[in-house]
């Protein structure tokens, strides 16, 4: 979640919120990316892919093909014919990270902001904020999914009212367990479908072959309560049954009073395990 706008101090095309516009998107300014940074993109795009085959849901796998971002970094205007006619869905380019009801408000209409900044060659391995190889790469294939283009824009819509009730950490802990560090059950064990984890060479095998993970099945509300490491790999993955219960496991909750139950209380450490929770095993995890 881009949350909140803050500069950087690097050069190029990071942080610069000066020419944004009053949404916070700026041009791509494809033009403005060197042959350096597009040979970087295709390094991390070549490692990235070899675990995908592996390690990523099919939905991902499935969009990241009818993407064809492999030669460098794509424009966006590309991208957008391609998700304007499988979902409704178009990206916008904006300097980094914005603030939330900006950000709430993109997601609302249908428009993904991207951030249009590539990291520099010593941060290929850590990031500590997300640039265009994590945001493109990680998000947009899974913007061609029915499921996720439909709880994405279900969840701009739900941002508004949890600012309202000071809510906005338990409404963000669900974006931050599902799409961006979202486990799902398929092909006889656990697949990836959060950007999170699959822009992340070390951690997209971490999060489902690492025997000392605790991974829970899918609760809105147990998600809605429990913390999440920001400079570390998860402590907590939460698995879906199928992308569809996403949709299926929000759009009946009335998130108002889960809101006033527990948005005072402290949250719930990342890596606890509840009594009476049973962690699910990844007996399907490639050796």
């Amino acid at each position: 979640m881009k949350t909140p706008c803050t500069q950087t101090s690097n050069s190029g095309l990071r942080g610069e919120y000066d020419a944004a516009a009053a949404d916070y998107t700026v041009g791509q300014d494809w033009h403005a990316y060197t042959p350096q940074m597009h040979a970087r993109w295709r390094r991390l795009h070549a490692r990235q892919s070899a675990l995908v085959e592996r390690h990523a849901c099919r939905a991902f796998r499935e969009g990241l093909a009818r993407l064809d971002c492999a030669g460098g970094i794509p424009r966006f205007e590309d991208a957008n014919a391609v998700l304007g006619a499988a979902t409704g869905w178009r990206l916008v380019a904006v300097p980094g990270f914005i603030p939330d009801d900006a950000f709430f408000d993109h997601l609302a209409h249908r428009r993904f902001p991207v951030t249009r900044w590539l990291r520099e060659e010593h941060e290929l391995d850590y990031l500590v904020e997300p640039d265009v190889f994590h945001d493109f790469f990680g998000h947009v294939p899974m913007l061609l999914d029915p499921a996720i283009a439909a709880f994405l824009e279900l969840y701009g819509k739900a941002g508004k009212r949890a600012m309202a009730m000071d809510a906005l950490e338990m409404l963000a802990r669900i974006y931050w367990y599902t799409i961006e560090f979202g486990l799902v059950r398929e092909e006889g064990g656990l697949k990836v479908f959060g950007a999170g984890i699959i822009s992340s060479a070390s951690e997209t095998v971490f999060s489902v072959c690492d025997p000392q993970v605790l991974r829970l099945p899918f609760d809105a509300v147990r998600i809605m309560r429990t913390g999440y490491m920001i400079d570390a790999f998860q402590k907590t993955y939460f698995v879906l049954e199928s992308l569809p219960q996403l949709i299926d496991g929000l759009v009946g909750l009335d998130f108002g009073p889960v809101y006033e139950k527990w948005r005072h209380a402290p949250a719930l450490p990342a890596g606890a395990c509840l009594p009476g929770e049973i962690p699910i095993l990844n007996h399907g995890a490639p050796a």
